[in-house]
């Protein structure tokens, strides 16, 4: 049967509405199967334990709709449940073409910001076809299923205004790559960890004020990178190379950070740190939380002390991009389904470079040029955007202990 006869077949809107229990799904459909209807559609939704049920089935054999309805509803009062019958002809509508996922992040989530977000889609002429959450803490997340228009315009209405309106936005394009193997790079300095490294070790060699001022202005791209951290560690020269260790037990992961690692491994995702800052402590990271790769600059150590020099070529804004790429193309992954992740102007061209960057908690020229920006201190927040929902995360966290 082609689309056009199905849209003009008879069928019946089903729904049911009431406090959710084991069974009610079952009970529905035995008895509507007393009619020999066909299902069509079915979408059921629990919301704080109240159940919407909604059935589009073909309309019963001629004579027989009353009897539907009188059933229907008479089971339905046995339930303690209320029942709603409406005629019509075939299924949805067809989906405008474009069609894209967006994930809203609040902290809380407000009527107000998502009455917003909703305006903004419409306005572009973006049709919500279905709308779901995927986390209530530590951030509330949900996702839109959007179609009539396509990804870049609706990225570009929605991700520009997020910030005004409260929420975190990501927009991507569906369609079976979501679920397809990634590839994730993340900066290190403030993203994976709460730290910059560097500032860890000015403070053995009592330069911290200095250097963290140097920093500063680095990252919000007023000084260019190389020079600045020429400049940053030359002042580390002389320092006993056991400061290393101490460094090492220092660092601090972000919130989140750990749960956002295991989790993307167990999908079959690799993961990467690329950073500015030194191999001393990355390659620590790398083997402590399983990362795939792993790339920085090189502290240069001679008789057990730091010279204040950097070994090889620095890794800079251009050489994480650089980077990225070649992480991909180890790992097979097409740089369209990477995922860059960064705070700093020297994350810039990685973030561009991804299929889908995001700014984390970042300064303000990152988050106006990344695809998204995230601005609670939780890094696995990110999982939300990939589709990943809380339940996911915690049932095959709850399975790993079993």
């Amino acid at each position: 049967m082609s689309a056009s006869q199905t849209s003009e077949v008879p069928t019946l809107l089903v729904k049911i509405f009431g406090k959710d229990r084991p069974g009610i799904t079952a009970g529905l459909f035995d008895t509507l199967a007393a009619f020999s209807v066909d299902v069509v559609d079915i979408e059921q939704v629990v919301t704080r334990g109240r159940l919407v049920l909604c059935a589009l089935v073909t309309q019963p054999t001629a004579g027989l709709e009353g009897d539907l309805r009188a059933t229907v509803h008479s089971w339905a009062d046995a339930m303690k449940m209320q029942a709603e019958i409406i005629s019509g002809h075939g299924d949805n509508r067809p989906r405008g073409l474009g069609r894209s996922l967006v994930t809203v992040l609040g902290h809380p989530l407000t009527a107000e910001s998502t009455a917003a977000v909703a305006a903004r889609i419409a306005k572009v002429g973006g049709n919500i076809d279905r709308i779901f959450r995927l986390a209530k803490y530590p951030v509330t997340a949900v996702e839109f299923a959007v179609s009539g228009v396509e990804t870049e315009p609706l990225r570009t209405s929605l991700v520009a205004d997020a910030a005004a309106l409260g929420v975190d936005i990501a927009v991507v394009a569906a369609g079976l790559h979501r679920r397809a193997q990634r590839l994730v790079v993340m900066d290190v300095d403030s993203t994976l960890i709460q730290d910059e490294v560097i500032e860890l070790f000015a403070a053995h060699a009592g330069c911290e004020e200095q250097v963290a001022e140097v920093t500063a202005a680095a990252m919000r791209g007023e000084l260019d990178f190389e020079q600045s951290l020429h400049a940053r560690v030359a002042l580390l020269a002389g320092l006993d190379a056991s400061v290393v260790h101490k460094v090492r037990g220092e660092v601090r992961l972000t919130p989140g950070a750990r749960t956002l690692i295991r989790t993307l491994k167990r999908l079959g995702y690799q993961v990467g740190v690329v950073s500015g800052g030194f191999t001393q402590v990355t390659d620590d990271l790398k083997e402590r939380l399983g990362l795939d790769f792993a790339h920085a600059n090189t502290l240069e150590i001679v008789d057990g002390k730091l010279t204040g020099r950097v070994i090889g070529d620095v890794v800079d804004r251009a050489g994480k991009a650089r980077l990225l790429r070649r992480f991909a193309a180890e790992a097979g992954v097409p740089l369209a389904q990477t995922v860059a992740i960064g705070d700093g102007a020297n994350d810039l061209d990685m973030l561009n470079a991804a299929g889908l960057g995001v700014a984390f908690n970042a300064k303000p020229v990152v988050r106006e040029a990344a695809h998204t920006a995230v601005n609670v201190p939780f890094l696995d927040t990110v999982l939300y955007l990939l589709g990943i929902t809380r339940e996911e995360v915690e049932a095959a966290d709850a399975h790993d202990e079993d």
